[in-house]
């Protein structure tokens, strides 16, 4: 994609297309306003860097609000970077609430509006490319919801479009369900789909958080009591497992369940059979089990945490939730939905994102999902008084989390065990360090250390390209 530069000095143009081409972007130059319609309308157009004044004797920014205007007709999703005279930058800081990305007075720093540039072009490449994808996918997902009720999900990602499949496909079986994934990642909405697409779907759907049952409460809640089986228990309880009976039983962190509660609940997982605390009555009930967890439950049975036979009890069908920061294409959509449902102040405009927003939007890395993205937007929402969505609004901290492209390191020849190299963040960044004491502890596997931080692969390979760090391969002795 290219960067269109607008602007009436030759000089400036020069200076941008020199500045530009140093750091790999491609740009076109017109020195009319009229001239930049029409390569907008004929050219793969990915930023617009324009001035506020294409004449020497107007310098009220008149010209540039005129073309700003008319490219936002052209094509309002293009963006757009202002360049000012201290003259017209009160016009320009206008603009940016009319939509304009960014702005900058003249003589601007090179290393921000490069990177505001790189950062609008990534961003507008993302969105065709989405859009071209969103338009392949568009059929199978109307077709998907045409069969099956979706809950309200929101997504445009082929690997939640696959996720989603299996859900709905295996909904219609009893067999146990597993949900795995990050923390506010959807397993809960997962968990939805299936008891809404299964023949018990007008039964109950009983939720629960097994993970937050002590082991003193733990029969009374999930069991039932009869009145007196406890001190405070003036009448008879019912279960988690009654109340769910002819339907579906959520629950939810079972990799957190003390180990005497699992075997409690293995048993009446193996026998559709138990007791009411308090009685020796046998009660049999028809539940179909889905559960959630974000632990790692094949490494918890290692350590003798969790209980072999009850993981697989429970992971007859596994539904593997892939973190935020793995389905990029999601964050803008789910943003765009949060914007829109979430409450504002009273009276205030219903918001929008400022391009600046979404490209933040679509560099972070999301830490914690999509509960984090929806608690962000609200953040926004709430804060932006004048209705747009600026980058600080969303309480992103600078740097923080940030996917970024750094210059690749030389690799050394290949061989066989590694170890990390030279890292291009500070000696002294405790992240950096923290990453490369796992990658010596894992002998230099990156799947053995993602696991012992608590990361996916992915992430790790993520944290590692944006601090730099690459591996060494040294030989065999």
């Amino acid at each position: 994609m290219k960067v269109l530069i607008a602007d009436d000095q030759p000089a400036v143009c020069s200076a941008l297309q020199l500045l530009f081409e140093l750091h790999g972007l491609s740009s076109l130059v017109v020195n009319r306003p009229e001239e930049a319609l029409d390569l907008i309308a004929t050219e793969d157009i990915g930023t617009v860097v324009q001035d506020m004044n294409f004449t020497q004797e107007r310098t009220t920014g008149e010209e540039g609000v005129a073309l700003f205007r008319a490219i936002k007709k052209l094509d309002p999703d293009l963006p757009v970077v202002l360049l000012t005279a201290w003259s017209s930058l009160e016009t320009a800081v206008s603009l940016v609430k009319e939509g304009a990305a960014d702005y900058m007075a003249k003589p601007w720093d090179d290393d921000k509006l490069v990177r505001v540039v790189k950062n609008l072009v990534q961003m507008r490449a993302l969105q065709q490319e989405n859009t071209r994808l969103n338009a392949q996918r568009s059929r199978v997902r109307r077709s998907l919801a045409a069969r099956y009720d979706l809950c309200g999900l929101v997504y445009v990602s082929e690997a939640i479009q696959s996720l989603v499949t299996l859900a709905c496909t295996v909904a219609g079986s009893d067999a146990p369900v597993l949900i795995t994934g990050p923390n506010g990642s959807g397993k809960e909405k997962l968990a939805e789909i299936v008891q809404a697409n299964s023949r018990r779907k007008d039964r109950p759907f009983v939720k629960v958080n097994a993970g937050a049952l002590p082991d003193d409460l733990l029969e009374a809640e999930l069991f039932g009591a009869e009145a007196g089986a406890f001190t405070g228990a003036n009448k008879a309880r019912v279960g988690r497992f009654e109340a769910a009976h002819g339907g579906t039983l959520f629950l939810d962190e079972i990799g957190n369940l003390s180990l005497a509660g699992q075997a409690k609940l293995l048993r009446v997982l193996q026998t559709g059979e138990f007791e009411r605390l308090g009685s020796s009555g046998t009660r049999k009930v028809d539940v179909r089990i889905v559960s959630a967890t974000n632990t790692d439950l094949p490494r918890a049975i290692a350590a003798g945490q969790f209980r072999e036979d009850l993981y697989f009890r429970l992971n007859v069908i596994e539904l593997p939730v892939p973190p935020l920061g793995e389905r990029p294409e999601d964050v803008l959509l789910l943003a765009e939905h949060f914007l829109a449902v979430l409450p504002g102040v009273d009276g205030a405009p219903p918001g929008r994102f400022s391009d600046e927003a979404r490209a933040t939007l679509q560099q972070y890395e999301w830490p914690g999902n999509v509960r984090e993205l929806q608690n962000r937007v609200h953040r926004a929402k709430l804060t932006a008084v004048d209705g747009v969505i600026r980058a600080q609004h969303l309480g992103i901290p600078a740097g923080g989390g940030l996917r970024t492209r750094p210059e690749p390191a030389p690799r050394p020849p290949s061989s066989n065990a590694a170890a990390p190299a030279a890292s291009a963040a500070p000696a002294n960044d405790p992240e950096r360090a923290g990453i490369e004491e796992a990658l010596v502890k894992a002998g230099g596997v990156v799947s053995k250390a993602a696991a012992e931080m608590g990361l996916s692969r992915q992430a790790l390979y993520r944290r590692m390209e944006r601090l730099g760090i690459v591996l060494e391969r040294r030989p065999k002795a």
